[in-house]
């Protein structure tokens, strides 16, 4: 008799049950050498450019209240017109890398982008009115739209689905400080760069970004590994790549391939596409308060401070979102499961949403309300990494897929600021914080719905598998099951 070992232990890692236990039990020593490896080429590097991308993002509402809308003459709806050109941009650029992120170098291709952007935020501090500096949003948002896809597609080439949640945490901490440190420069270069060369002080704030930005940008270059088809082999030996892709494996046959109309073909046929970026949507529009610009211009409205204070007050919230998204994205892997964690984040974003919906309350809960809103993108990567790991056996689809679950869902929050964020019904925003409250309870309810889906496909793949060849194939388990020890079984 043929003993055939149990898929399950091969298959099914015993996760870690602490934040420091890093690694799976089914790593070998010569496979957690090289994912500490991995974790100091990606995660440090992902995590500092997503920094930076949002440094360069989110200072246009810093320089708004700074001295931007006095200098230009900026008295309208201006704000949100400038946030709305943006997104068009990130938009219409992604539309393009579903098809490059299978062709181009990664590493040659984020790192480009990285520098592109860079450009057009230094040209910011030379605008001397409305359509320039619109213009100028537009090229930054085309530029930095394949940095958050792309970087979830190279986690996807090289982590297993266990691994995703804890190095897209750490990654997704740089929206979060960037946003903060934003405020922070613009408060520095406000108070003491002000006149300086006859140029304001947020003026000054652009160049010091971008100088951040293009330094980033070249240093992507040459540590940034690609991925296991495209690697850099400045940094990374032909045995780690063969290794990584062995240990790949183990979550099921990964299949490389350049993405054809016979995948689109495919993704469309899928209820993948509809449910996932239906998911996406609602996310997206959940979170759309954290764009607003709604936290400093409500603090500018009290008249209790000066510009360079505002500014300070406002960099609060992302502070302590830095915690919210740590503990949503190491919990979602380490003991809350990932719907679990949407759940408990979604949650506490509801109930900010909810007062700020009611307004007529405390000054108090209002300064709690508005520093509960970064609560709303904490489980970003919970849900990028659910959908990696989703579709983690064709990287062809996976990136189609990525990409247009971002464009698509991003492409909505487009219009929708237009509707229920104007700038003119600022700081109340009467329409806008209860349509973040009703997208919060869609993004939960969606989770719940992709949850079932994913696991009955996962076990319909373990049946397909045995029908085959007599052992399940190897996948991630589905959310929410727990797995024990198998023993051998004879045949």
């Amino acid at each position: 008799m043929v003993s055939v070992p149990s898929v399950v232990p091969s298959i099914v890692p015993q996760r870690a049950k602490h934040w420091y236990d890093w690694f799976a039990d089914d790593d070998t020593p010569e496979e957690r050498k090289l994912i500490l490896k991995l974790d100091m080429l990606i995660v440090p590097y992902a995590f500092v450019v997503y920094w930076v991308k949002y440094l360069d993002q989110a200072n246009i509402n810093n320089a708004y209240v700074a001295g931007l809308s006095d200098e230009l003459g900026f008295h309208g709806n201006e704000l949100v017109h400038l946030q709305t050109i943006y997104t068009v941009g990130a938009v219409v650029g992604q539309i393009p890398f579903a098809w490059l992120f299978t062709k181009i170098r990664m590493h040659w291709l984020l790192p480009g982008m990285d520098i592109a952007w860079g450009v057009f935020t230094l040209l910011q501090y030379r605008s001397q009115g409305y359509s320039e500096l619109m213009a100028y949003r537009f090229l930054i948002g085309f530029f930095e739209s394949a940095y958050f896809p792309g970087v979830h597609y190279v986690f996807g080439a090289w982590y297993r689905g266990h691994e995703l949640g804890r190095r897209g945490g750490v990654f997704y901490v740089g929206l979060t400080l960037g946003t903060l440190t934003a405020g922070l420069i613009t408060s520095a270069a406000t108070s003491t760069l002000e006149g300086v060369k006859g140029l304001s002080g947020w003026r000054w704030m652009y160049i010091i970004c971008s100088c951040i930005t293009f330094f980033f940008g070249l240093v992507g270059i040459f540590v940034f590994p690609g991925t296991p088809d495209m690697p850099n082999k400045f940094v990374l030996k032909d045995h780690d790549i063969e290794l990584a892709k062995r240990r790949l494996e183990k979550d099921g046959p990964r299949h490389s391939g350049q993405l054809t109309w016979r995948t689109v073909k495919n993704v469309f046929m899928s209820w993948k596409l509809y449910v996932l970026v239906l998911w996406d949507i609602f996310f997206w529009n959940s979170s759309i308060n954290t764009s607003s610009g709604g936290y400093l211009l409500w603090i500018k409205s009290l008249k209790r401070f000066d510009s360079s204070k505002v500014n300070q007050l406002g960099s609060t919230a992302p502070a302590i979102g830095i915690f919210y998204v740590l503990f949503i994205c190491f919990g979602a892997d380490l003991f809350l499961g990932r719907a679990g964690a949407i759940t408990l984040s979604y949650t506490w974003n509801l109930i900010g949403a909810i007062i700020l919906s009611v307004w007529d309350v405390p000054e108090s809960a209002k300064w709690f309300a508005f520093n509960t809103i970064y609560s709303s993108v904490a489980m970003s990567s919970v849900l990028y990494g659910w959908a990696n790991d989703i579709m983690r056996h064709n990287p062809d689809e996976r990136s189609f897929m990525l990409i247009t679950m971002n464009a698509v869902s991003q492409s909505t929050t487009a219009w929708t600021p237009l509707l229920v964020f104007k700038t003119v019904e600022a700081p109340r925003f009467h329409k806008g914080y209860p349509f973040v409250a009703a997208s919060t309870v869609a993004t939960v309810l969606m989770t719940f719905v992709v949850r079932h889906l994913h696991n009955r496909e996962e076990k319909q793949r373990k049946l397909k598998a045995e029908s085959v060849d007599g052992e399940t194939q190897p996948g991630t388990p589905p959310e929410g099951t727990f797995v024990v020890d198998a023993s051998q079984k004879s045949s």
